[in-house]
């Protein structure tokens, strides 16, 4: 197998806009994706009430999306790069259009395939379209660029997407919201299944016949990848899990108020949103003072020390500027390890970003499950144990990412 090698370019590294000119159908999909589960925990309450269910059961069905989305996402890994990226993107939307539709009829069974359906098309959608982005550039700095604006849009939709969704709920409610999701998406489906008719797949003629286990042969040799997808399970177990439990965190020790939450949740947004996309920009100018892997280890100690500090603030403002530091940092590290998979995996790129988004997958259960247990045993300090120490291992695997003999 023939990988492209962590080199810096000498090409030119097309700016942010020009980049959003060229990408803006995989823009568009990434924004989508996440109508549908938005929708969901928005309008969780009548959603429930409709069900004839709990808040806590009907809620409880988002553990089947995660589900699915890491056995889809390891299930399909080496398919992806056997079809047109577009053909793939295209089965993705249809499913979540279908996801949604389904959604809309309100009832348990149909909730329950809808958040199966949800996690089975993010996890098919997510990696397509950024191995599809990545493919619009020969550079190996502007493929990884193109890769990390995809995830930070992926990002700024998911801050944005619940003030958005509100104007048109007044209009039609949460049913009308997941109709309108999955007319889009369907909409969309086409049109990549029509810009994808007749693409080749990415994989070079005498690889298109490798089978099954040796795709999952070849990731494993694409180097440092085995410890840059332990760095992104763990980074999003220990995000996710301290975002599963912020909103108790804040209520306890500073009596915030759901309404007040709601900015500090917005601050926590647009950090990540912003680390992820200026961080894919720096990397993608390759400085030689600070390369890739330097970044990423540079990210996650700068989150073990946010995350170790957290829980013990003595006021409100340290509390939202730790905040803040914590969301910059993990889209740091989340813009790193896209970067190095997209450069270094080649043509096997799209099947290492599908394994990597169900390793997240799994991170984000893992990550509220461990949780859930440090606070039972110790209480907050008890979290700030739990995710810290897996912080720590994101650290001690970042250390086994070395540079490549040529770069």
């Amino acid at each position: 197998m023939t990988t492209t090698t962590d080199v810096r370019s000498t090409g030119e590294v097309p700016g942010d806009w020009r980049m959003v000119k060229r990408l803006w159908p995989f823009l568009l999909a990434s924004t989508v994706s996440l109508l549908p589960f938005t929708v969901f925990g928005m309008y969780l309450v009548p959603i429930a009430a409709a069900a004839d269910g709990s808040v806590a059961e009907i809620g409880g069905l988002r553990g089947l999306g995660g589900l699915a989305a890491l056995v889809v996402g390891i299930a399909v890994a080496p398919l992806i790069d056997r079809l047109a990226r577009e053909l793939v993107a295209a089965g993705g939307l249809a499913l979540l259009g279908l996801s949604a539709a389904l959604g809309a009829i309100g009832n348990v069974f149909a909730l329950a395939v809808f958040c199966l359906l949800i996690g089975a098309s993010t996890s098919i959608l997510g990696p397509s379209i950024g191995a599809a982005a990545a493919d619009r550039f020969n550079s190996p700095a502007a493929a990884g660029r193109a890769a990390t604006l995809v995830s930070a849009t992926t990002s700024m939709m998911a801050m944005l997407a619940a003030p958005v969704l509100v104007v048109p709920g007044l209009v039609w409610g949460w049913r009308g919201n997941l109709i309108a999701a999955a007319v889009i998406s369907l909409a969309l489906s086409a049109a990549f299944f029509w810009r994808g008719w007749g693409r080749k797949a990415p994989l070079r003629a005498s690889n298109e016949r490798m089978s099954y286990l040796a795709t999952y042969r070849a990731l494993g040799r694409i180097p440092g990848a085995l410890p840059l997808l332990g760095v992104a399970m763990l980074r999003t177990a220990a995000f996710m899990g301290y975002l599963a439990y912020l909103a108790a965190f804040y209520d306890e020790k500073f009596d915030l108020a759901p309404g007040w939450f709601a900015l500090v949740w917005s601050l926590s947004g647009a950090s990540f949103f912003l680390g992820n996309l200026f961080a894919g920009r720096y990397l993608a100018s390759e400085r030689p003072w600070l390369s890739s892997e330097k970044t990423l280890l540079l990210g996650l100690l700068v989150a073990l020390f946010a995350v170790s500090a957290f829980y013990f603030t003595p006021n409100l403002p340290l509390t939202l500027l730790l905040t803040s530091l914590m969301g910059a940092a993990h889209a740091t590290v989340a813009a790193c390890v896209t970067t190095l998979l997209v450069r270094r995996s080649g043509d096997l790129r799209g099947s290492a970003l599908s394994v990597n988004a169900a390793g997240m997958s799994t991170g984000t259960f893992v990550g509220a499950a461990a949780g859930g247990a440090g606070l039972g045993l110790g209480g907050y300090p008890g979290l700030a144990l739990v995710f810290g120490l897996v912080t720590l291992g994101g650290v001690v695997l970042a250390l086994r990412v070395r540079p490549l003999a040529d770069s």
